[in-house]
């Protein structure tokens, strides 16, 4: 595919298809665009563009549309991702910084870039693997409620109830508190289990058997916080591409909400010298995903932080250079905010 015309003609298809939506002609690009040849011309690029799989009839139509393969050439060549419009980052950064707290700011994250793309927007949960224990409070919330609130280095809030068998003071609930964290402070929160012997040995007799239910509840925090998840927005706009999609949209809904699909597909994409990740077709390597382009990128959180992906899902027939320009920015946006605290 070094031959220049023959790519304007591939781009023009393309360009022409994911608007139009219809089988793209030989006349309809001389019309549309100004590629300086005969239609003729034009009909032999085609047939070329064909015979190399880049092309193909979609049944009887005398248009062609893009293959996979096709959309791999165009998406490869596009050197230049547009950056947003002045009113899209606009509106990234008044949601995206009236957010309230770290999960909020990934809900709202997902839902903009749904709604920027017209697509389903997915976002791995970042692994607290690499994060390490910033604080510890334990709170009392009635009798024999307490909230026992865990922060990390990575400036996720994680917090859960427990259950006491007595009631505690708020001195005493403090003071569990500190120990912890003197005991606690800086510890990756994979080194698990915690050491709840020599936790429980740092307080008083009297506190010892609350000490052993607020630790116990710490390593439950942490041990949630190692298991992937998934936060999606936007499944709705799937049912906008029904034309492209067909019967192949309920494997498709099955296989967004399964995430363990979604999961691995994300974990195991490389990103390009773009700093964008594009799987096409059946390159998903997922039969439910066959019909479907997934758009990624990386976020991190600080030098060294947690890193996870971000991105979307839709039909093959999607506009590739409008959601990588949308899901790198959020991406890049998105670990600013979360490396700024």
């Amino acid at each position: 595919m070094s031959d220049t015309r023959r790519l304007q003609v591939l781009r023009a298809i393309v360009e022409d298809y994911v608007q139009t939506q219809e089988p793209v002609g030989s006349r309809a690009l001389v019309e549309r665009h100004n590629l300086e040849v005969s239609p003729a011309t034009i009909r032999n690029d085609m047939a070329f563009l064909e015979a190399e799989g880049l092309i193909a009839a979609p049944h009887t139509s005398a248009g062609r549309i893009p293959t996979d393969q096709g959309y791999r050439i165009f998406v490869d060549r596009i050197s230049e991702v547009r950056p947003l419009s002045r009113a899209e980052r606009r509106a990234m950064g008044t949601l995206l910084e009236a957010a309230d707290d770290h999960d909020e700011m990934l809900e709202q994250t997902v839902r903009l870039l749904a709604m920027l793309t017209n697509q389903v927007a997915v976002l791995q949960h970042p692994q607290q693997s690499t994060a390490r224990i910033r604080h510890i409070e334990v709170l009392s919330m009635g009798t024999h409620k307490v909230l026992v609130v865990v922060i990390l280095s990575s400036g996720r809030v994680e917090q859960r109830m427990a259950t006491m068998a007595a009631p505690l003071d708020d001195d005493s609930l403090q003071r569990i508190g500190q120990r912890l964290v003197e005991e606690l402070h800086n510890r990756s929160v994979s080194a698990l289990p915690l050491p709840m012997d020599q936790l429980v040995g740092t307080v008083e007799p009297s506190l010892q058997p609350a000490m052993a239910i607020v630790a116990h509840t710490v390593e439950t925090v942490l041990e949630a916080g190692r298991v992937d998840r998934i936060i999606m927005a936007g499944t709705a706009n799937l049912a906008r591409s029904d034309r492209d999609l067909g019967p192949s949209i309920g494997p498709i809904l099955e296989a967004l909400e399964e995430q363990v699909v979604l999961l691995r597909l994300l974990t195991e994409m490389e990103q390009d010298r773009r700093g964008l990740s594009v799987r096409i077709g059946h390159e998903t390597s997922h039969d439910s995903l066959a019909e479907t382009s997934v758009v990624a990128a990386e976020y991190a959180i600080g030098d060294g932080g947690a890193a996870a992906k971000l991105g979307v899902v839709g039909p093959t027939r999607m506009d590739y250079g409008s959601t990588m320009s949308a899901v790198r920015a959020m991406a890049r946006y998105l670990s600013r905010i979360l490396s700024e605290g």
